[in-house]
């Protein structure tokens, strides 16, 4: 079944390049119920299947899961962390753990559900002792994240982190200078802010979690939510 999903989205992937290539970006009488085309959800999904299955760099050789990310496939809001820690790891689930804990709670206090908004990392495999990925890392599974962003099409992304922002942004600029102001990245909203592992480890600091929600309440106002 995992084999045939990733035949099927490789089928879809040469026939929408072919189009391209022949200048062709909309093709007339193309439905979500024209026989044998394949939903956003399924397209989304066979996505997931081939990242769990990803061989392409040594990572592959140390994780116990591939985390490909989870949510609404045609969410207006998507965030993006680095890369999967040992319990998403453990779980092959994005963000659990307290940090988790602390964005879905961030999530919930946007008037967003988990379910409703599509949240990933830029990398899909943990790194050894959650060290940043290295580039070499990024380059070659940052396709997925790019293909993710077509099909989803989100409004906003928040980029959760230096390593995220940096992807993004193209910058060596640190997340403090970055946080607070909308950026571009092609025709979406990226909106910095700082990873809630990093809330977690400085709880004490009252001051970053306003910092936070400063910069969420911003989303809202874009997204219609405030």
């Amino acid at each position: 079944m995992k084999e045939k999903a990733k035949r099927i989205l490789e089928q879809i992937e040469d026939n929408l390049d072919y189009f391209r290539e022949l200048g062709i970006e909309y093709i007339p009488g193309a439905t979500s119920q024209s026989s044998g085309e394949l939903s956003k959800e399924e397209i989304l999904s066979s996505l997931e299947q081939e990242i769990k299955q990803c061989q392409k760099c040594p990572l592959a050789q140390l994780r116990k899961n591939a985390v490909p990310g989870e949510g609404h496939p045609s969410a207006d809001l998507m965030f993006v962390g680095e890369g999967p820690g040992r319990e998403e790891d453990l779980q092959g689930k994005p963000f659990v753990g307290r940090a988790g804990e602390l964005l879905t709670k961030i999530i919930k206090a946007m008037k967003f559900t988990w379910e409703s908004v599509y949240i990933t990392n830029v990398i899909k495999c943990r790194p050894p002792e959650n060290r940043n990925p290295r580039s070499s890392e990024i380059e070659v599974c940052k396709g997925y994240l790019f293909k993710q962003i077509e099909l989803i099409s989100p409004k906003v992304i928040v980029t959760l982190g230096n390593v995220p922002t940096r992807f993004f942004l193209n910058t060596n600029a640190g997340i403090t200078s970055l946080r607070g102001r909308f950026h571009a990245y092609k025709s979406i909203r990226i909106m910095p802010t700082f990873h809630p592992s990093y809330l977690v480890r400085n709880e004490e600091d009252r001051s970053l979690k306003k910092m936070v929600w400063m910069d969420m309440q911003k989303v809202m106002a874009v997204l219609g939510k405030k």
